[in-house]
């Protein structure tokens, strides 16, 4: 008998297992119990309470503000939760406050952002002077201090108290955590986990979550589940007693203290210091070759995530603290060792259901300052179907399979490390591996000088060089530098060609998912918002919702043939969910499914896809090809297979910039040939090639959402300001029942707001705050400059607010003027694409 066959022939509650008894699974086994799963296991191969992974030696500090509005949500709630907790009377949370220190006039600029975002987020916090941050600190020199981001409300988390006061609530309501269990296998069949076996005996379970930290990989590799996470080493130092601490009798008075410019953290342990480091060289450590905990033991190390401390490494930033704080000058370090975190390629973490083995569960490259908020998402998506917030930054589907070699992983995990602390603008690319994914105009946009962005390990253009004589003339009011930062005045002659003439963009990284079989209308009409029951030629704007209503993606779904679809889509999220609700479903790495009547497949890298947009764009096109292209023979909305030239292509009547044109789709191998074609009979017409700077802002002045930044599926499709995508009259699709129990969808509590900032000069980025009667009441989504309208234009979430009412947009500490418009700002009458 195994270890957990006991009483399990048949059972009613789902039986879980939960790899790793840190914060994190320790925290997940007190959320499900609080839902009622009780057949929770918390396996840990090392000892409890303190088994040895990077909980037992995490410094515990949390800051809550961060750019990503989800990781500040996390972050909240593990304050509150453990705020709420103690063990034999010791708080698991000291409400010491925190405190960043800005020593240049750049990272002060940063501080006021980064205000913002909290006032965006609701985190209590203020930009103070030197001398408040010298009341706050006083061992620090203020006089290298030219300001500091004081927030009350954060602190200290006891990591491994907080881990033993959840274990104990979650024992006290069945579940049961097990240590010296080293797992072994994760046992399956027929696609789903059935159990994982260990040193100790089996367990069969229902689900497995892996919260193994830095093991995940390990773990992930048993399940035949790719994880990638890159474990590396940080520093962490202790002083000796101060005598300006003597006698201290709490573990820290003083707020939590970043000085970032110097890569360097500090907390008050008693009379000490403590210290932590990202100024050294990254250390990455092989999970597969992280020692066990007795073997670690063996080897003098005080834990298998706690390896030896090199000096060489410390001494830059011991004297960078000497610098900060001179009481440090007539001390040193009493211990120090290099602890092992989780890094993964984009800084975030690895949460949700795997489709490569269903009931495998993530819940990985979580720290302790998100670990019970990110806990909570994971047991509300296990028992509920969804997190109550919106965690497509975290979900573990993002990753494109380009940015999953074990090259890759370690490449950019290792980068996380070293950008911790950095001053990171929103637009700012990666520099490697760089070009990583290349559409097959790449040779060409070189030569016309394209400034290149990196997104999903694709180079785009956001302007070109070449176009820079057209500038001449332009008036445009003079940018800030952090505004002006991959930005160049070359974008708006881009978008003033496009508005008068023609110009090509490269839209090859948008993905492409074909959808075919005898099942596909059926499935796809089930699966979204609108009427997709139209005849072959027809292309339809469509929703992907989830089943409370939320927008989980928008999709342009064409209709090339009585069983045959192309799908625009937005992440790999999008085809993961189309091939877990595919019948038959899908788990094959092509990404198809060949059963149950539909076929899946994700088509984006062996195409291609050249927009061609302008009041001339028919001029350029009707004469390379046979078919009508008139208005009247090639509606809006409405797709042809044809050929362009030489070129097959599949011409779709759409426009994402508000003006008359067509996205032209091929196979790879015969991009580059559309290119030249469209290219050289455009010279006449003066085309010109055309980058994202530019197609962003013609797509805000038409007000066109962008999934992902605009709306997630924390949003309804009427608050979006798209509820002309559902047809609640057709027959049952996912979300439909959701959005009938809205009290009423054409009234919400919130809307997604058209601004449009008052001085011509001014221009903001987003997530800036929205101020209305002087109180942060939403926060900014999209922003740029909308080059015909002579004014920025910025999308909010707000509450409803007639148009005209007046607002303002805090951008860097300054209240920024604007006003609510009406939408759409440009073309109401659509008549520029309509003709």
């Amino acid at each position: 008998m195994t270890a957990h066959a006991a009483g399990t022939a048949s059972h009613t509650a789902p039986r879980v297992v939960v790899i790793g008894a840190g914060v994190v699974g320790c925290s997940l086994a007190d959320e499900l119990t609080a839902r009622g799963w009780t057949d929770v296991t918390v396996l840990e191969q090392g000892p409890l309470p303190a088994p040895g992974g990077s909980t037992s030696h995490a410094p515990g500090l949390v800051f809550r503000t961060s750019p990503s509005k989800t990781l500040t949500a996390f972050a909240a709630y593990t304050v509150e939760k453990f705020s709420a907790l103690e063990v034999d009377g010791v708080p698991c949370f000291d409400r010491v406050g925190g405190l960043e220190l800005a020593t240049t006039p750049e990272r002060l600029a940063d501080l006021h952002r980064k205000a913002g975002w909290a006032a965006s987020w609701g985190i209590r916090g203020e930009v103070v002077p030197p001398e408040r941050c010298r009341e706050l600190w006083p061992l620090v020199d203020a006089s290298q201090v030219l300001g500091g981001f004081h927030t009350p409300d954060d602190g200290l988390a006891r990591a491994l108290l907080a881990a033993r006061a959840q274990m104990e609530r979650a024992t006290g309501r069945g579940a049961r955590f097990l240590d010296r269990h080293t797992v072994t296998g994760i046992e399956r069949h027929d696609g789903r986990v059935t159990g994982v076996v260990t040193d100790r005996g089996t367990f069969p379970a229902d689900h497995v979550v892996s919260a193994a930290g830095f093991w995940g990989p390990v773990v992930g590799r048993m399940a035949g589940v790719d994880v990638p996470l890159q474990p590396l080493a940080h520093q962490y130092a202790t002083t000796r007693p101060l005598p300006e601490l003597a006698g201290r009798r709490q573990e820290a008075v003083r707020p939590i203290l970043r000085h970032q410019d110097r890569d360097l953290y500090f907390r008050e342990h008693g009379d000490r210091i403590g210290i932590g480091s990202y100024a050294h060289r990254p250390l990455p450590v092989d999970p597969f070759a992280v020692p066990a905990y007795d073997d670690a033991r063996g080897r003098d190390m005080d834990m298998p995530s706690s390896y030896p401390f090199t000096a060489e490494d410390w001494a830059p930033s011991w004297e960078d603290c000497r610098r900060l704080m001179p009481a440090l000058r007539d001390t040193g370090i009493d211990t120090g060792f290099n602890g092992v975190f989780s890094f993964t390629p984009d800084g975030m973490p690895l949460l949700g259901e795997a489709r490569a083995l269903t009931g495998f569960w993530l819940a990985e490259a979580v720290w302790v300052t998100h670990s019970a908020g990110a806990a909570r998402a994971v047991a509300e998506w296990m028992v509920e179907g969804r997190p109550s917030l919106d965690v497509h930054e975290c979900d573990l589907t993002r990753f494109e399979d380009a940015q999953r070699s074990p090259s890759y992983v370690a490449e950019r995990g290792a980068r996380q490390f070293v950008e911790v602390y950095d001053v990171i603008h929103p637009l700012q690319p990666m520099e490697h591996p760089r070009p990583l994914r290349v559409s097959p105009f790449h040779a060409r946009q070189q030569e016309l000088g394209a400034f290149f962005l990196e997104g999903g390990g694709w180079e785009r253009p956001h302007w070109y060089e070449a176009n820079a004589p057209l500038t001449e003339g332009l008036e445009l009011p003079e940018r800030d530098a952090w505004s002006a930062r991959y930005w160049s005045p070359v974008a708006a002659a881009e978008a003033r060609a496009t508005r008068e003439g023609v110009a090509l963009y490269d839209m090859t990284p948008l993905r492409r998912i074909e959808v075919t079989g005898p099942g596909a209308l059926a499935f796809l009409h089930r699966m979204t918002s609108n009427n997709l029951r139209k005849r072959p030629g027809a292309v339809t704007y469509t929703l992907l919702l989830d089943e409370t209503g939320g927008v989980r993606s928008d999709l342009t779904v064409a209709r090339l043939g009585p069983d045959r679809f192309q799908v625009g889509a937005n992440s790999p999220a999008d085809l993961d969910r189309l091939l877990r609700y595919a019948p038959g479903g899908g788990t094959s790495r092509s990404g198809e499914a060949g059963s149950g009547g539909v076929n899946v497949r994700d088509i984006t890298s062996g195409t291609c896809c050249i927009g061609v947009w302008g009041p001339l764009a028919r001029a350029l096109v009707q004469p390379l090809t046979r078919d009508d292209f008139s208005h009247e023979g090639f509606g809006y909305f409405r797709a042809k297979e044809t050929y362009v030239g030489h070129v097959p292509v599949t011409a779709l009547r759409l426009s994402y910039v508000g003006e008359l044109g067509w996205e032209l789709y091929t196979t790879a191998d015969l991009g580059l040939r559309l290119w030249d074609t469209l290219w050289e009979a455009g010279q006449e017409l003066g085309v010109v090639a055309a980058g994202r700077s530019a197609f962003d802002s013609l797509r805000l002045e038409k007000g066109y959402r962008a999934w992902g930044v605009d709306m997630t599926d924390e949003h309804d499709p009427y608050e979006a300001g798209l509820g002309f995508a559902v047809r609640m009259d057709k027959d049952g699709f996912v979300g439909q029942d959701a959005l009938r129990a809205l009290p009423d969808p054409y009234l919400p509590a919130r809307r997604l707001t058209p601004l449009l900032l008052d001085d011509p000069a001014s221009v903001v980025l987003g997530k800036e705050p929205v101020h209305v009667d002087g109180a942060p009441a939403g926060y900014v989504t999209s922003a740029a400059y909308g080059y015909t309208l002579g004014r920025c234009v910025a999308y909010a979430w707000l509450p409803p607010l007639a148009p005209g009412t007046g607002v303002h947009v805090e951008y860097f500490g300054e209240k920024i003027p604007a006003t609510v418009a009406e939408e759409p700002l440009f073309d109401p009458g659509m008549t520029r694409i309509r003709r």
